[in-house]
């Protein structure tokens, strides 16, 4: 009786562990810079000793680990694969001049170049990383007239200038402009010396602001008006403090990417300080629709694959367009859908008494060919035609007709062997004689041609000439 009852005992125990290796796992955890395969994201359940498999997010790529966790007793691995954000690595070495990089080269960010005392720049002054690499012209540096170029100052009213204390400014010097108490500016805070020896952009101005002289007047020291624009950053102000018209020493204002633009580097904030507000060093660019689609027979020819530039469809030969032609770059990705190229079709040949050498279905399409012969007669025109990148056919189809030479009329003349009223093309006669008296001028041997004449013209019998 006891050993039954521990029997019992251990088959319970056996149950309740084998109820628990087969306890089920919930949905799998997120990970930083990481994204869980699609054919798993919509399931809440899985198996015990069931994988699921990650990839690296947008922009990142793996650098070491496994992609795969598995359920166990109702818990999941720990995720071992790491992610790195995508690197374009060194943009080569620019002859006469160097790279300046922005940051990490990771995506997004830029590398400028700057070229060496006595060479000027030629080109796009820098390059963006995106994931294909390094994108943008490569710039060269060349010798320079021998003449060194620079910029003056310019002449910013009501501004004090930070980096202008110099009268000449060589390629490259930067020069950050504000505007005094009342006056607000119109235009870029920091402009650089370009290689042409013009400021760009072109300079401000500091306009007068009577609303903000007076409130200047009651504010207390150290306090701030409403933030100047920043009409380059492609930002603007977060919309709570668009009304806000004063602002305390150590406040703060946040901004925003315009639409179409997404932050790539810079903080978003802008801090009061002295009474004055600090630079905006938030950098915004346009977004990425990337590839627009595919179109078979076809494909798109783009102005770039940023925020407002266009993919146009444009189909092979062979082929119309059937649909809009055009899709816009949006901040949400390429409007519309993809155009459809479809083969040009031309229309059942015109009626003839040819007969067709080989017969296939309609449609014709681009390329199609018909070939024509005779039963009876001769071809008239193009023994095939085909259906063109037009929607006509190359030609009107041929047309089959008898074509035969009469008997050749020579007075005085007679000839061996052909006695016919008619002849085909291609049959001859080659014994032409002459009656006595008269003597053969011309070609003995004629052929009838193509197109129903004698080739070359028959004989003539002319009277013999008698010597006394």
């Amino acid at each position: 009786m006891r050993t039954t009852a521990w029997t019992f005992v251990v088959l319970s125990f056996a149950l309740l562990a084998a109820a628990k290796v087969a306890e089920k796992c919930s949905a799998p955890l997120e990970y930083p810079h990481t994204r869980l395969s699609e054919k798993f994201s919509s399931r809440q359940e899985f198996s015990s000793g069931e994988k699921v498999y990650y990839s690296c997010a947008e922009d990142f790529t793996p650098s070491k680990g496994s992609r795969s966790v598995e359920c166990h007793n109702g818990k999941w691995s720990r995720l071992t694969l790491k992610c790195e954000k995508i690197s374009c690595g060194s943009a080569g070495d620019l002859p006469n001049g160097n790279f300046r990089y922005e940051g990490q080269t990771y995506v997004g960010e830029k590398v400028f170049a700057e070229c060496n005392k006595g060479y000027i720049l030629k080109g796009m002054s820098y390059m963006i990383c995106k994931k294909s690499g390094w994108t943008g012209e490569f710039p060269s540096c060349e010798v320079s007239s021998g003449k060194e170029i620079t910029c003056s100052s310019p002449m910013v009213e009501n501004s004090v200038q930070k980096g202008g204390e110099a009268s000449v400014h060589r390629v490259g010097d930067t020069m950050s402009i504000t505007c005094n108490t009342g006056f607000r500016l119109d235009g870029a805070e920091k402009i650089i010396c370009g290689a042409n020896g013009q400021w760009q952009p072109k300079p401000p101005q500091c306009l007068p602001s009577p609303e903000k002289a007076q409130m200047s007047l009651s504010r207390p020291t150290g306090d701030c008006g409403p933030p100047p624009t920043v009409s380059s950053s492609n930002a603007n102000l977060v919309d709570r403090y668009i009304t806000m018209t004063s602002f305390s020493s150590g406040d703060k204002v946040y901004y925003t990417c315009n639409v179409g633009y997404t932050p790539v580097g810079g903080s978003r904030t802008r801090i009061c300080a002295s009474g004055k507000w600090t630079p905006l060093k938030l950098k915004c660019e346009r977004k990425l629709c990337g590839h627009a689609g595919e179109i078979l027979n076809g494909q798109f020819v783009y102005t770039g694959v940023e925020f407002g530039d266009t993919a146009t469809a444009v189909c092979d030969e062979g082929y119309i367009l059937v649909g809009r032609a055009t899709r816009r770059c949006l901040s949400d990705g390429w409007d519309g859908r993809p155009a459809v190229c479809e083969a040009v079709e031309c229309q059942e040949p015109t009626e003839t008494n040819a007969v067709r050498k080989n017969y296939d279905e309609p449609p014709y399409t681009y390329r199609n060919v018909i070939l024509y012969g005779c039963q009876v007669g001769t071809l008239l025109g193009s023994r095939e035609i085909w259906c063109t990148k037009n929607g006509t056919w190359s030609s009107p189809p041929p047309q089959c007709k008898v074509i035969t030479c009469p008997r050749p009329n020579v007075p005085n003349a007679y000839w061996i062997n052909s006695n016919k009223q008619t002849y085909r093309p291609r049959e001859t006669i080659d014994s032409f004689r002459c009656r006595r008296g008269y003597i053969l001028t011309g070609s003995k041997l004629i052929t009838c041609s193509m197109g129903g004449q004698w080739f070359p013209s028959p004989p003539q019998c002319q009277p013999r000439m008698w010597r006394g």
